[in-house]
């Protein structure tokens, strides 16, 4: 296992644009982050070090589910009549199911050893706040969670797993701060949306000086953290005598992807050969395919500050397809970056085509993958029948970040043809993004 986390700002050609507070408009310092982090996850936030130790109790805890395994994908491959070699870096054997504690175990720990205990955060599909609560518990922390609520009715055993860890999970918009309760107002039924639950839980945190806030993607730290993944990715390759040419995650907040391609990006950025880095979206939501380079609010009320992304409008809505992890109208900075110098490809598709894929996957494989994951195995698959018009033999690796145990309701309506493709509406996304904050940077 790994003993350091993997900083790709320390490699970045260009330094990403700086983060901004919004009443001034000049880059935020520490003191403006310390409200809602403790200190040593902010200096994480805004190094330069190329690595940073993962310290001994994350990596004790960690040790009950990593190394993950790298499994080859020969029955996959088989079925699909490809000359190309797929690999899958499997997320889905830690405890919350996901690729989610990577980043909540050593958050907890950093706030535990900053004296906090009381979290406030936001969930979408459920595991980032199943695995915060499951962190929580390990650490002696309180966890609330602010769950979307279509993805809280969608997933009720998500919530049910949060419990039992110990979490207070509610739906969002709620009546239990002033931002849900504005939106609440304007619309009892609102549906949620992962902007709206992140002004809840910060509005929480900003207003409890015995809480802080934990965000389970999108920040440079967490991407950081998440690198676990694609560092042993690495060294397993090595022990199987291959090197992928294509990599391949899905994206939402960017903190998978961010994993599993930021340190075979880094080892290009160092010198290394050239690689295809795929990021997979879902149709309903692109914002790397359709959103706008700008900065923007990373939540609904503007409580945040404001970062430099691909966006789709801070106060967009995406429609309630079963991806919940996928729901959020913006990218992380540091992948945006990215897409921007021209250093990652990115690919949107329907809820319905990945579906397909993930139930193949799992006839072929036996793992019945998260309908977020289901993006990475559309892309995998499209990069391996590519490989077969083409007859190249390449070697595809995706990041496979958690299993579907928790969302047979969608596979269950998949199978009876009841899932809709459901698509944004273009008067709600340019009315999002002609309210973007006006920035002269």
């Amino acid at each position: 296992m790994p003993k350091h986390w993997y900083n790709i700002a320390a490699d970045l050609p260009v330094p990403a644009p700086a983060v901004l507070h919004p009443g001034t408009m000049q880059p935020v310092g520490p003191d403006d982050l310390a409200p809602l982090f403790p200190m040593a996850l902010i200096l994480q936030e805004v190094s330069t070090e190329r690595e940073i130790e993962i310290p001994e109790p994350v990596r004790e805890v960690f040790r009950l589910w990593r190394p993950s395994p790298l499994v080859r994908a020969h029955r996959l491959e088989k079925a699909l009549g490809t000359p190309a070699k797929i690999y899958y870096k499997y997320e889905g054997v830690s405890p919350a199911g996901s690729h989610k504690p990577n980043t909540a175990v050593p958050q907890a720990w950093y706030n535990a050893q900053a004296g906090i205990r009381k979290i406030a955060t936001e969930t979408g599909a459920g595991q980032w706040g199943s695995s915060l609560a499951f962190a929580g518990a390990l650490f002696g922390i309180d966890v609330t969670v602010f769950q979307v609520r279509v993805s809280y009715d969608q997933k009720p055993y998500r919530r049910a797993l949060m419990e039992t860890y110990g979490a207070r999970c509610i739906a969002s918009p709620s009546n239990e701060t002033n931002s849900g309760r504005a939106i609440l107002a304007k619309d009892p039924n609102h549906p949620g949306s992962l902007g709206i639950a992140i002004s809840e839980a910060v509005e929480v945190a900003a207003t409890n000086d015995d809480t802080k806030y934990a965000l389970g993607s999108v920040l440079n730290h967490v991407l950081m953290h998440q690198t676990i993944i694609g560092l042993e990715a690495i060294q397993q390759l090595e022990m199987a005598g291959d090197d992928p040419d294509v990599v391949v995650g899905c994206t939402g907040g960017g903190s998978n992807f961010a994993g599993i391609s930021f340190p075979f990006l880094g080892l290009q950025l160092r010198g290394g050969r050239k690689r295809r880095i795929v990021a997979v979206e879902p149709a309903a939501c692109p914002s790397l395919t359709r959103g706008k380079y700008a900065y923007d609010f990373g939540d609904t009320a503007h409580l945040t500050p404001l970062t430099k992304m691909h966006t789709l409008g801070s106060t967009f809505t995406p429609p309630g397809f079963h991806a919940g992890g996928l729901r959020y109208h913006g990218m992380a900075p540091l992948v945006s970056h990215l897409k921007e110098l021209n250093l990652i490809e990115a690919v949107a598709y329907h809820q319905n085509a990945c579906f397909e894929a993930g139930v193949l996957f799992a006839r072929s494989e036996g793992i019945v993958p998260a309908p977020e994951a289901n993006h990475a195995v559309k892309g995998a698959i499209e990069e391996a029948l590519r490989c077969k018009r083409e007859g190249k033999s390449e070697t595809i690796l995706f990041n496979l970040c958690g299993h579907g145990h928790f969302d047979m309701t969608a596979y269950s309506n998949y199978m009876a043809g009841k899932l809709v493709d459901q698509p944004y509406d273009e008067k709600e996304l340019a009315m999002a993004l002609s309210g973007l904050p006006a920035v002269s940077a």
